[in-house]
């Protein structure tokens, strides 16, 4: 994806499709957090912003996107739920949000963390 997102006659920085994607997919029950934990962990305890690793964009001809996700997940969830889940919230959110159409979104668990 180039630096910028052409959509609804509106020209977006890649940050903010990645942001929109990141808190989107942080709100969803049992995501522990979007890209591994040691990477994003200690960052987001100093940083206000959701952390954006963890989560590619590539746009295709037709305007859709294709979006990988690395994500950590609490134990006890199941996880082709918890993907199906965090494939619509994604959906929904560029589509509400941006007017983007998604084609395709990849989903790698990265780690398992347990809740205090």
């Amino acid at each position: 994806m180039s630096n910028e997102l052409n959509a609804e006659h509106m020209s977006l920085a890649q940050g903010v499709v990645e942001t929109i994607i990141s808190i989107a997919a942080s709100e969803v029950d049992g995501v522990a957090s979007v890209g591994s934990f040691a990477a994003s962990g200690l960052r987001s305890k100093f940083q206000s912003r959701p952390s954006k690793a963890g989560v590619e964009v590539k746009a295709n001809q037709d305007g859709t996107l294709n979006i990988t996700l690395h994500i950590e997940v609490y134990y006890g969830y199941v996880l082709p739920d918890l993907a199906a889940e965090l494939r619509q919230s994604v959906s929904d959110a560029l589509l509400v949000q941006m007017g983007l159409e998604v084609s395709n979104i990849d989903i790698y668990v990265d780690g398992i963390q347990f809740k205090d």
